[in-house]
């Protein structure tokens, strides 16, 4: 009988799935100062070479624990993602963030994404990843979604949708980062009416009436 060959690309895989699992549940439990590559190879069964082949730090690991969240069992990528598109615009986005305020609410999710963004700030090599691999896709999805809205008659034509994004997005995450006021879905309702009510269509103004 002949010996199989060991596949050496799906035991990489599962060690790799090991150590981005062990990265994300450690930092939870001691924080990212107390995370250590040595303690994540412990608790993913690796020697800590593996982890320095793949990744050049902790902050690199806990990054890529936060991509794999959305991949497959078998680590495949992740069916294209889109933000909801029901023809409600308001509804949609008031859906999205009411998601985003629950993630930030969990303590599984809130620690380590805490980490993770305080470390983005020190280190210039994983904001660049950041920025590369996380930002600038989220950020297309929710372009997409308001060039959607735009062109159905939802949005003003004239409104830069970069700047947009900011204006929905960027008050749910400072809340949170800044900790300055409760984070709750009533509050990104507010957000979302208060972003829209000066992003709609403007009706256009009658020419003044001469008085001749």
């Amino acid at each position: 009988m002949q010996k199989q060959t060991p596949n050496t690309s799906r035991r990489s895989e599962a060690s790799r799935r090991a150590i981005l699992a062990a990265a994300f549940d450690l930092v939870g439990e001691v924080g990212y100062a107390k995370l250590t590559i040595e303690a994540i190879a412990a608790r993913a069964g690796v020697g800590k070479q593996t982890i320095y082949r793949w990744w050049p730090s902790k902050g690199a690991v806990l990054f890529d624990a936060f991509l794999a969240m959305s991949e497959g069992p078998e680590g495949e990528p992740a069916p294209e993602a889109a933000l909801p598109d029901t023809g409600d615009l308001e509804a949609d986005l008031k859906a999205v963030l009411r998601e985003t305020v629950e993630e930030f609410n969990d303590p599984r999710i809130d620690l380590p994404t805490r980490a993770l963004t305080g470390e983005i700030v020190h280190d210039t090599q994983l904001a660049v990843a950041y920025a590369e691999r996380l930002h600038a896709p989220v950020h297309a999805l929710k372009r997409r979604r308001l060039r959607a809205a735009q062109e159905a008659g939802e949005l003003a034509e004239d409104v830069d949708l970069d700047v947009v994004v900011d204006m929905i997005w960027a008050p749910i995450m400072q809340r949170w980062l800044l900790r300055s006021g409760p984070l709750t879905v009533e509050y990104a309702d507010r957000v979302v009416e208060t972003a829209l009510a000066g992003l709609r269509p403007r009706p256009a103004q009658k020419p003044p009436v001469s008085a001749d």
